[in-house]
């Protein structure tokens, strides 16, 4: 997926979002499939070559389903868009760890899941398919203004869209929010070794339950806050961060001196295992969905983020692939250290310092947010200068005003010069060619 979200975000600009959409959606039941093998009859080499499958497939998905919930919506509306993408995909969670609790209610102790679980999650899964072909193509898309959205695959070739990404990549915005796409990941890790670890099986999957119902709270929540009027964009992106650090860094203490309470009863010769039915569970239970909240969050600024400084669908869809590369390779690294039978704490230590790296790098692009976004590709028709100048750093909205001002004034100039005439009351009944100020 490190390779392939940003492939398939080239791809999409040129075979069609919506084929992406569809091709993203055939690895997961095959990989469910390679789980339940496993966990019946414990064959290992199917996970491996389902979880290959699996990244091929979930490339195509996550670059095409986020271009799309931000693409397709409105400026003003990108928050509450952002916000339905993200809880529709929450919703599978819910439904499938309702039916899980269900088949595993009575399990107290630690140990796995039925395999009929799985047969659940396949069944779901295969879902995927038919629904994607119902997804409209850009250009049928209309707007709540009348407006359509353009073709992103018209005149394009995969050399330069390559060209366009790496151009992309290489603005301040893009390579400044690296650190969190990677650090973030590292909790999420660490959270599913501290529910394997310290929870029983009923525990765990109320546990996925009550995050499904968090992450989506956090999405209608979010949702709701982007898209306010009453505050500036810029104004938002900060309090939300500001928010974000000073929760982020509280909830990491207090789950330090969980992990530290449960390696002391350990040393002491006192087995863990946290059940809902036994004391001292709601205190490791209710810092698990403050971080399961607050990386649902996370995922909802990073998107509003980048919707925030681009306005066309087909910048959109090659920031979301560098954006879904970098949390894959977070996820890579944090998935590698994890398997390598590293303690829990040391595990928690590591993603308390991922996070606190992040901390610089994101500040810095929350205070660039504009308050409105730019379209490049529109920019890019109207003049290259413009262009050039705007992958040198220069500010989006001041460059986006001025090439628009600039605009307007030759337009202006060529009908009095056609007009012969500089008296207003003349030139009442003429208008200049209509124009777009983005």
């Amino acid at each position: 997926m490190v390779f392939g979200c940003s492939l398939f975000s080239i791809l999409s600009n040129k075979i069609g979002i919506k084929w992406v959409l569809i091709i993203g959606t055939l690895g997961y039941a095959p990989y469910s499939a390679a789980l339940y093998v496993n966990n019946r009859y414990g064959t290992e080499w199917f996970v491996l070559f389902g979880g290959a499958l699996c990244g091929i497939a979930a490339s195509a998905l996550w670059a095409s389903e986020g271009a799309i919930a931000l693409g397709y919506a409105d400026i003003k509306d990108r928050g509450k868009f952002t916000g339905i993408w993200l809880g529709l995909r929450e919703l599978g969670q819910l439904i499938g760890a309702s039916i899980q609790l269900s088949l595993n209610v009575k399990k107290e102790g630690r140990g796995k899941v039925g395999y009929t679980t799985y047969l659940v999650l396949i069944a779901l899964q295969c879902l995927g398919l038919p629904f994607a072909l119902l997804v409209s193509s850009p250009h049928k898309v209309i707007k709540a203004d009348g407006t359509r959205l353009r073709d992103p695959t018209l005149n394009k070739t995969v050399k330069g869209e390559f060209e366009k990404i790496w151009s992309l990549f290489k603005r301040t915005q893009m390579y400044l929010l690296v650190p969190i796409l990677i650090g973030f990941q590292w909790n999420s890790t660490y959270l599913g070794i501290y529910m394997t670890k310290y929870f029983s099986v009923r525990s765990r999957t109320l546990g996925s339950l009550v995050s499904g119902i968090v992450a989506t709270a956090a999405n209608i929540f979010w949702g709701w806050f982007y898209d306010r009027q009453s505050l500036s964009r810029p104004t938002v992106a900060r309090l939300t961060w500001a928010f974000f650090v000073i929760l982020m860094l509280g909830t990491f203490g207090w789950q330090t001196a969980n992990e530290k309470l449960y390696g002391d009863l350990k040393a002491a010769g006192t087995p863990i295992t946290l059940d809902w039915a036994n004391p001292g569970f709601g205190r490791g239970f209710a810092s698990m969905v403050i971080l399961r909240f607050l990386n649902e969050s996370h995922y909802m600024f990073v998107y509003w983020l980048i919707g925030a400084f681009f306005d066309d669908l087909e910048t959109l869809g090659l920031a979301v692939g560098i954006v879904r590369s970098f949390e894959s390779v977070g996820s890579c690294l944090a998935f590698g250290i994890g398997a390598a039978q590293v303690a829990p704490m040391v595990n928690l230590i590591i993603a308390f310092a991922m996070f606190g790296f992040t901390i610089p790098a994101t500040s810095a692009v929350v205070f660039m947010v504009p308050e409105r976004p730019v379209n490049l590709r529109k920019l890019e028709e109207d003049g290259g200068s413009t262009s050039r100048a705007m992958s040198d750093g220069e500010p989006l909205g001041v460059i986006a005003v001025a090439a628009a001002a600039a605009k307007e004034a030759s337009i202006e100039g060529s009908v009095v010069a056609a007009l012969g005439s500089t008296d207003e009351k003349e030139r009442d009944g003429v208008q200049p060619p209509g124009y777009e100020l983005k």
